[in-house]
């Protein structure tokens, strides 16, 4: 019988990645919260498998040679998990080429560039005192906007990301996509983009691991949070 992957998660883009995972792949897990407004990142025992304070983080009790293991980095533990399962990471080497170009993507531009977006649109404005920029505001809604529009022209061609199947990729593109109001975003010009938009979070097990611990996710208004996210 499996035995239950560790989840260290709070509701962010890429706590959802992990989440997804779980649940498109079957895998029970027990849940741990790191409250990431609170400094539970910064937790000398949460360090010791984040070295970097940042969750998502696993434990597998169940890892290679049937040795325990800890996965940090969203990326990294969405390939463990596709090898551990032989499931989503595609059939051939190709297609796990196409994968990990994708993932290396999201991981590369898309994550850091949303996340910088959210940051300077929505956070920064927001700070005591305000830090209102529209240099940085333009930059990131710029960059955002075109690597969507490497997403829809790829998606023109192609079902899903790395090709006709889903993959790790999509459960890693998703989350950070899905919040394209938020980040500035027009779909209008990107009929591919939206058509996957709605197909991936249509499906059951991306609802539930997107809707894990929702209620607990904040709009970082709070002083103390925002030192500890934005100044540390």
């Amino acid at each position: 019988m499996t035995q239950p992957i560790e989840l260290y998660y709070w509701p962010t883009p890429n706590g959802w990645k992990i989440a997804i995972a779980l649940a498109e792949m079957g895998l029970p897990y027990n849940l741990h919260l790191v409250n990431i407004g609170k400094g539970d990142q910064f937790d000398p025992e949460f360090l010791k498998i984040a070295p970097n304070n940042r969750m998502p983080a696993i434990i597998d009790p169940d890892g290679p040679d049937g040795a325990p293991i800890s996965v940090f980095e969203s990326g990294a533990i969405l390939m463990y998990l596709a090898r551990k399962t032989g499931r989503f990471y595609g059939q051939t080497e190709r297609d796990r080429i196409a994968v990990e170009e994708w993932l290396m993507w999201q991981m590369g531009g898309v994550g850091p560039m949303a996340g910088q977006a959210h940051h300077f649109l929505k956070y920064a404005p927001q700070l005591d005192p305000p830090q209102d920029l529209p240099y940085a505001k333009d930059r990131y809604r710029a960059e955002v906007a075109r690597l969507y529009g490497v997403l829809d022209r790829r998606l023109a061609a192609n079902e899903y990301v790395a090709g006709d199947f889903y993959s790790i990729a999509d459960m890693a593109i998703w989350p950070w996509a899905s919040l394209w109001k938020g980040q500035q975003q027009t779909l209008d010009d990107k009929p591919h983009f939206a058509r996957w938009l709605d197909a991936v979070g249509a499906r059951p097990a991306v609802q539930e691991g997107r809707g894990l611990m929702i209620e607990l996710r904040a709009d970082h208004r709070d002083k103390q949070a925002q030192d500890l996210l934005f100044r540390r």
